[in-house]
């Protein structure tokens, strides 16, 4: 009902900046407001948030790993959300996965992924 397709990531060097996007599509994205977050998953490691966003935009939430280097936003006549990434670390290296959170905010329980964009920053 809902897909979600990230673009954006790709390899940067320490100290870069990468622009991910998330755009959402389906019946359902033009009936419901949902929020929508974003998690990583590294090598050998379990899934975890990175930030998430309100339908309105008004609250965000950021892990404390990223919090001053990556801004989340969102642009809801597009059904897009961004992730803004700065100050990239070789530790933020990671698969990135868009979800979006329609019974319960995206951080409580998600209910659509995207299928994830490599991120890759070198040292």
């Amino acid at each position: 009902q809902v897909q979600l397709v990230e673009s954006g990531g790709g390899l940067v060097q320490a100290g870069g900046s990468l622009r991910l996007s998330c755009a959402a599509s389906g019946p359902t994205v033009s009936t419901y407001t949902y929020s929508m977050g974003w998690f990583r998953q590294a090598p050998g490691k379990e899934r975890e948030f990175v930030a998430a966003i309100s339908w309105s935009g008004g609250s965000t939430n950021y892990a404390d790993s990223v919090k001053g280097r990556f801004a989340i936003s969102r642009d809801n006549a597009k059904n897009t959300v961004y992730l803004q990434m700065n100050s990239l670390k070789p530790e933020d290296t990671a698969v990135y996965y868009c979800a979006a959170g329609f019974k319960v905010y995206v951080t409580r329980g998600a209910d659509y992924w995207g299928q994830g964009t490599q991120v890759t920053v070198s040292s």
